[in-house]
């Protein structure tokens, strides 16, 4: 089943459990079957663990478990990071080099991305993959046999309302931060924030799929915009921080000037998507999205009473 609430969860509780089963499932059958891309292994396995953070963050209120299984799927999920960093590295710069092929001369830059390569070579056999998947494996595991038993203080909306509604209002104030401080640092903040309002969305998107399908795609886009912000400051940090190692200190300089300068065309447009996405206030979003729930809720009283009374 999709990562939602389904009109079959006895309660909040029994889908949440549900879908937490269901990503875990998934995460352990990633590792298992035989793979040749790694990269891809773990790109799923991190996915999963933000995932998994999105649904407990939906009940934080009343999810006394919060703390510590957020910080579980959040270890885990750290623990594969060094090889996927070098890879994003990479990937980076094949996307300003598809962006600007008018403006740089790709053979000269050649050096660079072979030091990318190596670089990214060089994390998966330093960091020993193979016994951080494993390890990775064993955390998960264990974290399968206590989401069996977790226990919510509330049910219906009453357990998902407070969160719901703590994500998207820091994601409001988050906006607000980088609009002001224009950081680095702000903006990836901001990302993580409307990360999670996207999760909560996909999760709460058969409450009144057409309406929330909209504002679920803008909020994805969004999303994976400050994303890519966030890629183009790493890489030229990490390439500014010792060019020398990267090529030619002209070459990986000006390699840096277009991810800056690609970053301020992908601000332009993500405040422009984040003024759509976050227009409403809290209570507002809150307030209608509970009505949504309360209708499907009741809509399926309905169709149950009809199958019983047939």
């Amino acid at each position: 089943m999709a990562y939602r609430f389904e009109q079959e969860d006895s309660s909040v509780a029994a889908g949440i459990r549900r879908i937490a089963l269901q990503q875990i499932d998934g995460a352990i059958r990633e590792i298992n079957r035989p793979a040749d891309d790694r990269d891809a292994v773990i790109h799923d396995l991190r996915k999963r663990c933000k995932k998994l953070r999105g649904l407990v963050r939906l009940v934080r209120p009343v999810f006394d478990g919060y703390a510590d299984e957020n910080k579980a799927f959040r270890d885990a999920a750290r623990a594969l990071s060094v090889a996927r960093d070098a890879e994003v590295l990479r990937q980076t710069y094949d996307l300003l080099a598809g962006i600007y092929k008018r403006q740089i001369d790709r053979p000269a830059l050649a050096t660079v991305r072979r030091r990318l390569t190596f670089r990214r070579q060089e994390a998966m056999r330093d960091e020993d993959i193979d016994e951080r998947l494993k390890a990775f494996r064993g955390a998960v595991i264990e974290a399968r046999k206590r989401c069996q038993t977790w226990r919510l203080d509330a049910d219906d909306f009453d357990a998902l309302s407070g969160g719901l509604g703590k994500t998207y209002k820091r994601a409001r104030k988050a906006m607000i931060r980088a609009r002001a401080d224009g950081t680095a640092e702000a903006f990836h903040d901001w990302r993580k924030r409307v990360k999670y309002h996207w999760y909560h969305a996909r999760l709460l998107s058969p409450i009144w799929p057409e309406p929330i399908k909209a504002h679920r795609k803008i909020a994805h886009d969004l999303g994976d915009m400050l994303g890519e912000y966030h890629d183009l400051a790493e890489f030229y940090r990490i390439l500014g921080a010792d060019p020398e190692a990267y090529g030619a200190s002209k070459d990986v300089e000006a390699l840096c000037g277009l991810a800056r300068e690609r970053q301020a065309v992908l601000e332009a447009r993500a405040f422009l998507l984040g003024e759509r996405l976050l227009a409403e206030s809290t209570g507002a979003l809150v307030g209608r999205w509970a009505t949504y729930w309360n209708l499907w809720r009741e809509e399926e009283k309905n169709a149950r009473a009809s199958s019983d009374a047939a």
